[in-house]
């Protein structure tokens, strides 16, 4: 049976859409091709159909993941016009995102992962850091666009380290409170 050019495009954003998802969960070591076409419903011989590989998909899902997160920020500084580089850091350093690494930030969920990829992912997650570091630019402090960008890059390398961070240790407690010193510490940089 075949299936038309309409429910093939559906089926390849469902694929992107679910293998950026468990990406940012499990990690890309973590996720086979079987995995992601279960969790959509396909069998793993219609993948090739879609992608030239694992990771093709990989890089593709990343870039997903990326969009999604410029969606995000971009949902968060319309939330609070008046103060969108705090409605980001708060919205990103709570205990939601920490807890839902799926929908979080691909950074902080595959950072050091897209670090031993191929040249593919590694060019997405390039795109995408340089797309939120030109985000955060527009509303960073800094009386120059030079000082705006450094503001931008300092704030982003903290955001996700603290994220980072958070996840990592096993004590509730101390994941609060990384997140909280964090926001306490960005907010100065913004006045």
């Amino acid at each position: 049976m075949r299936v038309s050019r309409e429910q093939m495009a559906e089926n390849r954003e469902r694929i992107l859409e679910t293998a950026a998802t468990l990406f940012r969960e499990r990690g890309f070591d973590g996720v086979g091709v079987a995995d992601v076409m279960k969790a959509v419903g396909l069998t793993h011989g219609g993948f090739y159909g879609h992608f030239a590989s694992k990771d093709d998909l990989a890089a593709q899902a990343l870039g997903r993941a990326f969009v999604h997160s410029g969606q995000w920020a971009a949902e968060a500084k319309a939330a609070e016009p008046q103060a969108p580089l705090q409605a980001i850091v708060d919205r990103y350093l709570s205990p939601s995102h920490r807890d839902d690494a799926g929908h979080g930030c691909p950074v902080a969920a595959l950072g050091c992962d897209v670090a031993r990829q191929g040249a593919a992912a590694r060019l997405a997650a390039t795109e995408g850091v340089r797309a939120a570091i030109t985000g955060l630019s527009a509303i960073a402090p800094g009386a120059t666009a030079d000082e705006r960008r450094s503001s931008a890059i300092a704030s982003y390398a903290t955001l996700v380290g603290a994220l980072v961070l958070s996840r990592m240790v096993d004590d509730e407690a101390l994941s609060d409170e990384i997140l909280a010193a964090a926001k306490a510490e960005l907010r100065p940089a913004q006045e």
